[in-house]
């Protein structure tokens, strides 16, 4: 059940998101974070930074670069000891230091593999870079025991999370499933009021957190914001 897995957050620098993106009147400026996965079988590493893009999209949100290899050392990890990348997408902030680990089998999505490949979507030089390899999943995979990947589609058709199985409960790495975990904690709140019969109108909430429940997770981590989803108390006063 991968009972021993162990989760590192990795600050791989951060992003200005600006106002008309950020829904108000201000720009926000938001981490970028990579996991690393230690787990019986190896080290997984849950995306890998911020590419270099176009001068366009580097005004437009002011990247400030941590590099993976820094961070990945400062764990005591080197790049050569990375067993598999999983990727939630494949946008630049997401998939950056990819090239840097040419050989190494990259998870994504087969729709989100397919759109990137069409063009003026993300970086091309970060997709296909020398040495690139992927193994395309369709859908929900178990990669190793205990280690679950779960599509989570929203921000990107083929967008997917990670569900970790450990002694403690499940952990659910979401990527960009959403942007922050406010968010995620209120469409939960619109799904359990949703399922209590509470009266409508109601939010909508995705899908996918039907399937994400089956898991009970934890603990949610997110790509940007260094807030974690924590379920409430259930217990009365």
């Amino acid at each position: 059940m991968g009972k021993n897995t162990v989760v590192r957050r990795l600050d791989l620098g951060y992003f200005v998101r600006p106002a008309s993106e950020a829904g108000g009147t201000q720009p926000r400026v938001e981490p970028v974070l990579a996991y690393l996965v230690r787990h019986d079988n190896g080290l997984i590493l849950f995306d890998t930074g911020i590419g270099e893009a176009g001068p366009g999209t580097e005004a437009h949100y002011r990247p400030r670069r941590r590099p993976l290899r820094d961070a990945l050392a400062a764990s005591g990890v080197a790049l050569d000891d990375i067993s598999m990348v999983v990727n939630c997408h494949l946008h630049f902030d997401h998939c950056g230091g990819s090239p840097l680990l040419a050989g190494t089998p990259i998870l994504v999505q087969d729709v989100e593999l397919a759109t990137a490949r069409r063009g003026g979507y993300t970086v091309d030089e970060l997709i296909d870079f020398p040495g690139a390899v992927y193994e395309e999943v369709a859908g929900e995979a178990e990669i190793w025991p205990g280690v679950r990947i779960i599509p989570t589609p929203g921000h990107t058709e083929g967008h997917q999370s990670l569900v970790l199985r450990r002694r403690d409960g499940s952990l659910v790495l979401a990527g960009q499933a959403h942007d922050l975990a406010s968010h995620f904690a209120s469409e939960q709140l619109a799904r359990h009021a949703t399922l209590h019969g509470a009266e409508q109108p109601l939010p909508p909430y995705r899908p996918w957190l039907d399937r994400l429940a089956d898991f009970d997770p934890r603990r949610v981590l997110f790509a940007h914001d260094c807030s974690v989803w924590e379920p409430p108390e259930t217990a009365g006063p």
